[in-house]
């Protein structure tokens, strides 16, 4: 394996291969004091602000960072990923090739003079452009199919994956800023939504449970309780142990529909919104001034109403004959008439200017309401912030930004949406307090410094002590060291340090041993994979029954995808089926997984790796004979 990149998530997918596949790595990064600047200073700064925060908690906490596992077998140095370079460290005889710079452009570049070095290549592609993975991806495979056919057969794999680590991270940020929220992850056309559920109250089970399987069993502290030296969440767990310990929060798995946009972007302004509520308050006002001078003149002077109603209206607007002559209280009517006039002068110019405004609102960035609460203040639109966002918005989430570049990447998305954004340096003073921190329900710091996240999150906690609090952190070492400090600093508050690295890496892993990753769930400090897998040549699959190809603790059978292979003749097993996403849930037990058959399948990394290794790619068994 081969694993090309400039940040963290080089050196945690190196790891993850090298550890928990036990799989020979090397690693090409850029040569020392090469590596990205920013966030290497931003951590050390942030460093320094964490040993003063930690002073009198440190011996309680034991903030120590784990060691890496898993060094890579050989590392080479290299400014540029030149032809030479990936020579040297082995593409033509390596069996993968992760791409994980933090540029897409450099990434592509390798990707075509790898493909062209050995075609038999798997390409694992870090890339943010979505689209663009799309075309490279299809591009890349026509181009290993011409120069060996029979690729992707089943002799080799020399497909194309394209990940994004933003994508990766961000249902887990999203999941960990928002109560009762669920960790979301696409497959197939559908949402899977990893639920976090309550212990069970009762003995009866409940026949109305949406969910498909248990994923996990919470630690007994549910997820407040992460470090060493606790109990560990227990992933894929059986029946018996799901029945045996309902004293424990669990981790399900559900399936959610797309019924359209959650949050329709609209380019139509609500009439409600036109005009603020102190100026219809004033309007209304206004209007029941006119009503009493009417009914006043009505009264007094013996007009017809609607004549009572004209003359008034004339009179407000200042283009009545004067009542000079007439009665003392037709005069004194038409004064507070004129006077009401000159009231309505600049009520009526500033609807005007507001009506205008929100027409522009459009192409302009909104300002929060004033009355908003319970919302989620996210700093930072770049590339994660922007994912992150676009989550939250679909979970119909009250979402308010702080962003100090006004040209940052997500800016167009957050206009679109119709999203408040502060525009300013959250460390500067009243930034977060024109975010309605003080009123919020979680902060979300996703800046690419970690100086900034960490600061901003120690001013939350002054602000509100039990606001939930997540922070995206360098790496995960530094990440865990700040959870510690933090969680014995403020024990009653919800506070999480996530790394994208961490969180990103096994998706990562199990793309370059030739499984297509749908997602990543996290569980508490692990993390679960969803991964869909061809039956063929694996034998804890092929020929079992749906239960017994279930290993608790490694794998677990979730789903058929029927639109990848159509059965012949014999139709869907018998089950729940989602034809608009071509996959069938609620697999009968006694179904028996065929050849021809590709499933949907959540499991551990080591049991992804046991389950599916190095073997089925390195040596192919003639037809007719076991493998």
């Amino acid at each position: 394996m081969v694993v090309c990149g400039d940040d963290a998530l080089a050196r945690r997918l190196a790891a993850e291969l090298r550890s928990v596949y036990g799989e020979p790595v090397t690693l090409v990064v850029p040569p020392a004091g090469r590596t990205p600047g920013p966030p290497v200073v931003g951590r050390a700064r942030a460093s320094a602000l964490l040993g003063r925060v930690s002073a009198a908690v440190n011996r309680a906490t034991g903030n120590n960072g784990d060691p890496e596992p898993g060094l890579p077998d050989r590392q080479l140095e290299a400014e540029e990923l030149t032809d030479e370079v990936l020579a040297e460290a082995g593409v033509e005889r390596a069996a993968a090739l992760a791409l994980v710079h933090d540029d897409d452009e450099t990434n592509i570049r390798a990707a075509l003079a790898a493909r062209r070095l050995n075609p038999r290549l798997r390409l694992v592609i870090r890339l943010y452009n979505r689209r663009l993975g799309q075309y490279l991806e299809d591009v890349l495979d026509q181009a290993a199919a011409l120069a060996v056919p029979g690729s992707g057969t089943g002799a080799f794999d020399a497909s194309t994956t394209i990940l994004s680590d933003a994508d990766t991270a961000a249902p887990a940020l999203t999941a960990a800023a928002v109560a009762g929220s669920s960790k979301v992850v696409q497959a197939e056309g559908l949402l899977l939504r990893a639920a976090e559920r309550p212990p069970a109250r009762t003995e009866d089970p409940d026949d109305d449970d949406p969910a498909l399987c248990t994923l996990a069993l919470l630690t007994d502290t549910a997820t407040d309780t992460e470090g060493p030296g606790t109990a560990v969440p227990q992933l894929l767990p059986d029946e018996e142990s799901v029945a045996a310990a309902r004293d424990r929060g669990r981790i399900v798995l559900e399936t959610v529909s797309y019924s359209g946009p959650a949050q329709p972007v609209s380019r139509s302004v609500p009439l409600g919104s036109l005009l603020p509520a102190r100026l219809r308050w004033s309007f209304v006002g206004l209007v029941l001034a006119v009503v009493a001078l009417a009914v006043t003149a009505v009264l007094t002077t013996g007009e017809h109403p609607l004549r009572a109603v004209y003359l008034t209206l004339l009179d407000l607007f200042s283009i009545n004959e004067p009542a000079i002559g007439e009665p003392t209280s037709r005069q004194v009517l038409q004064l507070f008439s004129g006077l009401v006039g000159l009231l309505l002068l600049p009520v009526l110019l500033a609807a005007v200017l507001e009506v205008l405004g929100t027409f522009r609102s459009g192409s302009v960035t909104r300002r929060p309401p004033r009355g908003v609460s319970g919302h989620v203040v996210l700093l930072g639109l770049g590339k994660i912030g922007t994912r992150v966002l676009a989550r939250l918005r679909e979970l119909d989430i009250p979402v308010v930004c702080v962003e100090a570049d006004p040209d940052a990447r997500g800016m167009a998305l957050a206009r679109r949406l119709r999203v408040p954004v502060v525009l300013g340096d959250v460390t500067e003073e009243g930034v977060l307090e024109a975010a309605k921190i003080h009123r919020a329900h979680s902060l979300l710091a996703l800046t690419s410094v970690d100086t900034t996240n960490l600061e901003a999150a120690l001013y939350a906690r002054s602000v509100d002590p039990r606001l939930r609090v997540v922070m995206r952190l360098y790496d995960d070492d530094f990440a865990t060291a700040v959870y510690r400090t933090l969680r014995a600093a403020h024990p009653r508050a919800l506070t999480r340090s996530r790394s994208v690295s961490y969180l990103a890496a096994p998706a990562f892993a199990g793309a370059m041993m030739g499984r297509q990753i749908l997602g990543a769930v996290p569980v508490e400090r692990k993390v679960l994979l969803i991964a869909a897998v061809d039956v063929a040549g694996h034998l804890p699959l092929e020929g079992r029954t749906v239960a017994e190809a279930f290993r608790p603790g490694a794998w677990r059978v979730l789903a058929l995808d029927t639109a990848a292979r159509e059965r012949d003749g014999d139709g869907p097993p018998p089950a729940r089926a989602d034809r608009a996403a071509g996959l069938v849930w609620d697999l009968h037990p006694g179904y028996v997984l065929r050849a021809e058959d590709r499933v949907v399948l959540a499991a551990t990394g080591r049991g992804l790796a046991e389950l599916l290794g190095r073997r089925p790619r390195r040596t192919v068994p003639a037809p007719g004979q076991g493998g």
